[in-house]
């Protein structure tokens, strides 16, 4: 993959990238099924009712990476970043990760929240070096999440 081809911008997604979207969400999540021992709910959601909301921006022409956010009045809150494993360790996830802070201080929001499961421990040393403090870990149903804050003022 070229810097051309890594599109260095993030966009809103619309329509026409859903299909995309899925792709790149059920690549960068389809191996940790059999690690946690059920689906991440980031591949079950519904891309294209997200996509209409405004929640997801991607990434990359093609696309490969996503990543979906909801403004809450006291905090952006991350439900989901992906990777397509073909575009990790290019810079991609951290970009994403800067989108996110700008995107929170825009919209005048203190803080970025977000969680990921327990045995992902891959993202338990990703966010800590983009700012990421813990928070608490909780078992939600089938998941046992670990939760992070960032604050941005």
């Amino acid at each position: 993959m070229t810097d051309a081809d890594a599109g260095g911008s993030v966009r809103q997604a619309v329509a026409a990238d859903v299909p995309a979207v899925k792709t790149v969400t059920d690549a960068a999540y389809h191996h940790y099924i059999e690690r946690i021992g059920v689906v991440p709910q980031p591949m079950e959601a519904d891309h294209a009712a997200n996509a209409a909301a405004g929640l997801v921006f991607v990434t990359g022409r093609p696309v490969h990476g996503v990543i979906v956010v909801e403004a809450h009045e006291d905090h952006l809150y991350v439900d989901s970043i992906a990777v397509h494993p073909d575009a990790q360790g290019t810079g991609v996830g951290g970009r994403l990760l800067r989108f996110v802070d700008a995107r929170a201080s825009a919209l005048g929001l203190p803080e970025v929240r977000l969680y990921t499961n327990a045995m992902m421990w891959e993202n338990q040393k990703l966010y800590p070096k983009y700012g990421y403090e813990v928070v608490e870990r909780r078992v939600d149903g089938p998941y046992d999440r670990i939760h992070y804050r960032k604050r941005l003022v």
